[in-house]
C-alpha cells in the first residue's frame, strides 16, 4: 500500500481497487522475488504507456533506494529469458559491524545455467531446485507418432488416390484431371510415466513429479502414476492450471509417499489393471526409479516381460546412473529389469531430461 501511495503522489491514477488487485496477485508469488514484484505491479497498476518511466522511477526509489540518476552500468534489465534464470541476491538488512554503512543494492545475477543443469538434484539447495522447476516448467515434449490405417488426403505423396481423381475427372467432362494424392493418417502415441516416490527416491521425486506435471500440460495422451508399495494413479490431480496446487493434490493422493518400495507389485497392478486393457499398447512407457526392490524378483521379471510386449518402448530412468557411459546395473531389481529395457537414462538432473525430450520423438 505504501508503494501505491508513492505511485498515486507520482500522478500514477491507482486507486484502491488495483491496489487490491496488486496484493491478490502478489500472494500468489514470491514477495522476495523481484522480477514478481515489478511485473506484478506494472501489469495491475500502470494502464498507459506513457506512465512507465515514471512507474520505474518510483519502483527504483521505493524498493531499491534510488533517488539519484543510476549510473549506465549499474541499471538494471528486466526482462525474463527462457534460457537464463534470473536469481535475486537480497541484501543484509542489519548495519555493518564495523561502523561502515555503504549502500546496498539489490541486483539481478544471471545464474550459470549450464553447471545448474548439470547438477544433480540430490545436491541442490531449495532455492536452487526452484530455480530448475521454473525452467523445467518451459520444457515442450513431442511425443513420437505413429501411421494408422486410416487413409487422408494431401497436396503431394507416394500413394494416389484413384477414387477422387476419378471423380475430379468427371465433374470436368472427361477432361484429364490433376493426379491427387493420400497418406496415411498419424496419431499421437500415448505417453506413460510411472514414478518412483518411495523414500529411497525423495532426493529426486519431487523433481521428477514437476516434469511430469510439464509433460502432462504440453503434451496430449499422457498418463502418470506413482508407486511405492502400491501403485496410485495422479492424471487427474495433475490437471490443475497452477503447478503448486497440482502437485498438492498428488502428493495427497498418494499415500506411501517416501515408504518403501514394491517395483514388481506395482507394475503388476499396472499391467493388470491398465496395460491390458490397451492402455500402453503401441505407447512409450518411462519407468523413473532406482532399481531398489524389495518385492520377489520373479513378479519383477514377469511385470516386465508383459510391459515390454505391450507397450512400443519401454525406457527407464535411473538416478543411479549419472553421466557415466559404462554404467552397470548394482542392485537385483535393475539386474532383473535391465534385459527388457529399449532405453536406459539417468533423470538425475535437468540435462538429462532434456536428452529425453530430445529423443522421446525418435521413438516412433
Amino acid at each position: 500500500m505504501g508503494f501505491a501511495r508513492e505511485l498515486r503522489a507520482a500522478g500514477l491514477p491507482v486507486g484502491p481497487g488495483d491496489t487490491l488487485t496488486y496484493c491478490t496477485a502478489l500472494a500468489l508469488l514470491d514477495p522476495t522475488d523481484l522480477l514478481d514484484l515489478y511485473w506484478v505491479g506494472r501489469t495491475t497498476m500502470v494502464i498507459r504507456r506513457d506512465h512507465l518511466p515514471v512507474y520505474d522511477r518510483v519502483f527504483r526509489a521505493f524498493f531499491l533506494d534510488e533517488h539519484a540518476p543510476t549510473p549506465p552500468d549499474l541499471k538494471l534489465t528486466f526482462r525474463a529469458r527462457t534460457d537464463i534464470q534470473a536469481v535475486v541476491t537480497v541484501p543484509e538488512t542489519e548495519p555493518d559491524p564495523t561502523g561502515q554503512d555503504d549502500a546496498v543494492r539489490l541486483g539481478l545475477l544471471a545464474s550459470d545455467t549450464s553447471a545448474l543443469k548439470s547438477k544433480s538434484f540430490a545436491r541442490c539447495t531449495p532455492q536452487e531446485l526452484a530455480a530448475l522447476r521454473r525452467i523445467m516448467a518451459r520444457i515442450r515434449l513431442t511425443p513420437p507418432r505413429r501411421r494408422t490405417r486410416r487413409i487422408m488426403a494431401t497436396r503431394s505423396g507416394h500413394l494416389p488416390d484413384l477414387r477422387r481423381t476419378a471423380r475430379e475427372t468427371m465433374r470436368l467432362h472427361g477432361e484429364p484431371a490433376q493426379l491427387l494424392w493420400r497418406t496415411r493418417r498419424l496419431r499421437v502415441r500415448p505417453l506413460i510415466l510411472i514414478l518412483d516416490v518411495s523414500g529411497s527416491m525423495a532426493d529426486y521425486s519431487r523433481s521428477l513429479l514437476q516434469f511430469a506435471y510439464s509433460t502432462k500440460r504440453s503434451a496430449s495422451r499422457v498418463e502418470v502414476f506413482c508407486f511405492g508399495t502400491r501403485l496410485t494413479r495422479i492424471t487427474r490431480e495433475l490437471e490443475h492450471r497452477r503447478p503448486d496446487d497440482a502437485l498438492e493434490r498428488a502428493a495427497q493422493a498418494v499415500f506411501d509417499w517416501e515408504g518403501g518400495t514394491r517395483i514388481g507389485d506395482s507394475l503388476d497392478t499396472f499391467v493388470r489393471r491398465w496395460g491390458r486393457r490397451g492402455m500402453c499398447r503401441g505407447g512409450i512407457v518411462v519407468i523413473c526409479s532406482d532399481g531398489l526392490d524389495r518385492g520377489d524378483p520373479a513378479v519383477l521379471s514377469t511385470a516386465m516381460d508383459r510391459l515390454s510386449r505391450l507397450s512400443h518402448r519401454l525406457v527407464w530412468m535411473n538416478p543411479h546412473k549419472g553421466n557415466g557411459a559404462g554404467w552397470q546395473p548394482s542392485t537385483l531389481g535393475m539386474m532383473v529389469a535391465h534385459p527388457h529395457v529399449d532405453l536406459m537414462l539417468s533423470g538425475h538432473d535437468l540435462r538429462s531430461l532434456e536428452e529425453f525430450a530430445r529423443l522421446l520423438p525418435t521413438l516412433s
